[in-house]
């Protein structure tokens, strides 16, 4: 008979904990017991102490019923996953000869002399299933205590992944029902993520299956929606219905999803509208020309972008007179809305898209670091200027005058 299984990851190093190495073996097996439908409630990294590794797993033993270890299965004397595991359980430890057979054959191929201590590695439980190492050394293991499922694997990566991929995936999709876990990400810009989960409490109070998760990334605002079911179509038709109800109330700010990139947007409106675009930028060095060009084909709608960071490239490259810079500033709504037409201008593009402004620390000609001004211009008579006061350091405040470019372009682009 099937059922949800309720997962916990526990990685085991030292060098984990002294950030020496990233913990990417547990992302990568909770990616693929998501895809699964297989739930993972707790992560946990512990370091190469017996007592604190008995420690981890009596609470682990209390709370899951599948527990995954990764690590500690070593040939030194401080890879202790095993003898923790035997403290609690009482199950003893014994020799799994074929797999002693194949690190013998692994040095002798090599012709190295094999240390007694990797013998260590060929240890399993008595009566487990045994799951042969085909890319290292040590085997992985599982075996049952008290009703809960212990599987032991490598921590080196390609270890690791070759025997889940091989037997603990399938072992465990068995027991699930084969039960199959969907997501959509939908992405949203020019609201705060406060607000966004303001505007969907309703929706995030009664949530069951599909859930909504909301997210504030680099980019904007994201809700993950996602669903578990036996097949695809039974998940995409909860997806699709859970997203209609959230674009119902937060549609206006909705720009892309999945995977599609928020340059990738823009450029597919522009190509849909037939619309060619330049920009000139001050502050943000490139930084939306770099955007821009990741996207494929975009050679036919993007033609360049000016990079005016001083105040005499502006004078000679874009025509901004003398008069404004000495007046207005290069900081100003006035040098936003030339840089945005002339360079239209000068690369003979429809659209043209300036940023100007300080990303500080320091405050110049008056205005506050974190001051921009955006301008959006098309031939076709539009125009529009933003000002804008963003916080953060320099980086973070060139980013978001960059995402807000976008912002403005894809809602005029959407609006044509």
């Amino acid at each position: 008979m099937s059922k949800e299984l309720n997962t916990e990851i526990i990685a085991v190093g030292t060098e984990l904990l002294l950030g020496q190495i990233s913990n990417t073996n547990a992302k990568w097996i909770s990616e693929q017991l998501a895809m699964n439908g297989i739930n993972t409630f707790y992560h946990t990294v512990v370091g190469d102490n017996l007592d604190r590794l008995k420690n981890i797993f009596e609470q682990a033993q209390e709370r899951s019923d599948t527990i995954i270890i990764t690590g500690g299965l070593g040939p030194t004397e401080d890879d202790l996953s095993r003898e923790a595991f035997e403290k609690i359980s009482g199950i003893p430890i014994e020799t799994h000869e074929q797999s002693l057979q194949r690190i013998k054959d692994f040095f002798a191929q090599r012709q190295i002399k094999m240390t007694m201590n990797n013998k260590r590695q060929a240890r399993v439980f008595k009566d487990s299933t045994v799951f042969l190492n085909k890319t290292g050394m040590a085997p992985g293991n599982l075996v049952e205590h008290k009703g809960v499922r212990w599987i032991f694997l490598p921590g080196v990566p390609r270890e690791m992944k070759q025997m889940f991929s091989d037997n603990v995936l399938p072992y465990l999709s068995s027991l699930n029902g084969h039960k199959l876990i969907y997501s959509k990400v939908l992405k949203f810009i020019d609201i705060g993520e406060s607000t966004l989960e303001d505007r969907l409490y309703h929706l995030i109070q009664s949530q069951q299956n599909p859930t909504i998760a909301p997210l504030a990334t680099r980019d904007g605002i994201t809700v993950r929606i996602t669903a578990k079911a036996s097949y695809e179509k039974e998940a995409m038709e909860l997806i699709n219905k859970t997203k209609h109800d959230v674009l119902y109330h937060v549609g206006d700010y909705f720009y892309g999803e999945d995977e599609e990139s928020i340059a990738q947007i823009a450029a597919d409106l522009l190509k849909q509208h037939q619309k060619t675009i330049s920009a000139a930028e001050s502050l943000t060095g490139g930084w939306f020309a770099d955007k821009m060009v990741a996207s494929p084909g975009i050679s036919t709608v993007f033609k360049g972008s000016v990079v005016c960071y001083a105040p005499e490239i502006k004078e000679k490259l874009l025509d901004i007179p003398s008069s404004v810079i000495d007046h207005e500033g290069t900081v100003s709504a006035t040098c936003a809305r030339l840089l945005a037409a002339n360079v239209s201008e000068v690369m003979n593009t429809d659209i043209g898209i300036s940023f100007t402004g300080i990303a500080g620390p320091d405050a110049i000609e008056g205005q506050q670091a974190g001051t921009v001004f955006i301008g959006l211009y098309d031939q076709d008579g539009f125009q529009q200027i933003e000002e804008c006061h963003f916080h953060g350091d320099r980086k973070q405040v060139r980013y978001r005058s960059v995402i807000k470019g976008y912002s403005m372009l894809i809602k005029y682009l959407k609006n044509l």
